[in-house]
């Protein structure tokens, strides 16, 4: 079992800049990846940015250049830096952990923050 909780969400203006921070908790060592996800009202969750456990990043076509994940393996959170932010960046932003045990693949899910981004 994995425990992720989300920080760092609220109100921007449109340019300004958010961190989000995504502490994990519990089997922390069966953790490959951790993701972020993002949702907006009337759309599908999609996903935004995506580490693995090796360090290797990918991004969505339309936050490249803009968002930038981490992690810092010593306080088991992964971090979400978002520059530039347009109004359709608004969402709730989720973190994701996907956890292998043997076979089997596991995802484990925050509660989500909220970020609004005015114009």
């Amino acid at each position: 079992q994995v425990r992720l909780v989300e920080s760092g969400g609220g109100l921007v203006q449109a340019g300004g800049s958010l961190r989000l921070s995504c502490a994990a908790s519990g089997s922390i060592s069966s953790i490959n990846a951790m993701n972020w996800y993002r949702q907006a009202p009337g759309k599908q969750r999609g996903l935004i940015a995506g580490i693995t456990s090796a360090g290797v990043t990918n991004y969505a076509d339309s936050v490249k250049g803009r968002f930038a994940i981490s992690r810092d393996n010593a306080k088991n959170t992964v971090y979400l830096q978002m520059n530039s932010l347009k109004p359709e960046d608004t969402a709730v932003y989720y973190c994701n952990a996907e956890t292998y045990i043997g076979a089997r693949v596991y995802y484990f899910w925050g509660q989500g923050t909220q970020v609004t981004v005015s114009s």
